[in-house]
């Protein structure tokens, strides 16, 4: 087979389940499908280094977008294939307008090939210290000794984590600001609310484009939950929200199809492959 059309999810709450896991069945029905010639490949606002635990046992040929689009990265390997990161003069702004996230929130920096979250120990957000107990033991995740270690080497992405009352006044600040991309949504499986700050033109969208581009694809089809996955939304030749799915992407999607704890994508995956194949 074939196949000029690209297929990608969205991880949380798309293709993930509720415990953030992928079921057995999604990983066996993706790994066939791609060894048959169907090309996927998923887009998150993960880090490359947080979603491979979870997505180490897909097999894929095409690179994945992690960071909401700022890394393009390798998910056998975990290897940044692409990166974006802030200038000089766009890290001096954030570090004037974010002199609160010591508490609620941590950067994520690139040591040459290496990414490190940095933060600062002290009192915390119920949000952000919920995250960090869950990475305590993960060598990428550093505590500094000052606000300006936590933007060490080539920042490439701020995270705040915390309830919507402390989050809120620190996005209208940075949102004030078209120099920079800024997302500001609820968490997919708990109550807090997530701010993701990352270079400008960094989206799933723009990512998405290219990536179609460099490998020659004449179609986009792609699969989501929640507000970040809007840009691809908008760009795909299809667009399929699963039913756990916020309703203002439902609004946009091309259909709406099973819930992701059903292994909707991978369901779907499989009669898009088989409408395909009659094709060809």
């Amino acid at each position: 087979m074939s196949s000029r059309t690209l297929y990608v999810s969205d991880l949380d709450g798309t293709l993930m389940r509720n415990d953030e896991t992928l079921s057995e069945n999604t990983v066996r029905i993706i790994n066939e499908l791609v060894e048959k010639g169907l090309s996927f490949t998923y887009a998150t606002a993960r880090s490359v280094e947080s979603a491979r635990p979870i997505t180490g046992g897909l097999n894929l040929r095409l690179p994945v977008v992690t960071r909401n689009g700022a890394v393009l990265a390798d998910n056998a390997t975990g290897k940044h294939i692409r990166k974006a990161v802030f200038s000089e003069s766009e890290v001096a702004l954030l570090k004037s307008l974010l002199t609160d996230i010591p508490y609620c929130g941590y950067v994520s920096c690139f040591l040459g090939e290496e990414m490190i979250r940095t933060t600062l120990p002290g009192k915390h957000s119920v949000g952000l210290q919920g995250y960090l107990d869950y990475y305590k033991d993960d060598p990428t995740m550093k505590h500094v000794d000052s606000y300006d270690d936590m933007f060490c080497g080539l920042p490439g992405y701020v995270t705040c984590i915390g309830e919507k009352e402390e989050i809120e006044p620190i996005y209208e600040r940075v949102h004030a600001y078209d120099c920079w991309e800024s997302m500001f949504q609820k968490d997919t499986y708990r109550d807090e609310y997530w701010l993701e700050i990352c270079p400008k033109n960094c989206t799933k969208a723009k990512s998405l484009l290219k990536l179609k581009e460099d490998y020659g694809f004449d179609r986009l089809v792609v699969f989501g939950d929640s507000l970040n996955d809007v840009s691809m939304f908008k760009i795909a030749d299809e667009a399929y929200a699963v039913a756990n799915a916020r309703s203002e992407l439902k609004a946009l999607a091309s259909d709406v199809i099973g819930y992701n704890e059903e292994d909707a994508v991978a369901h779907y995956l499989i009669s898009a492959f088989r409408k395909e194949s009659a094709q060809i």
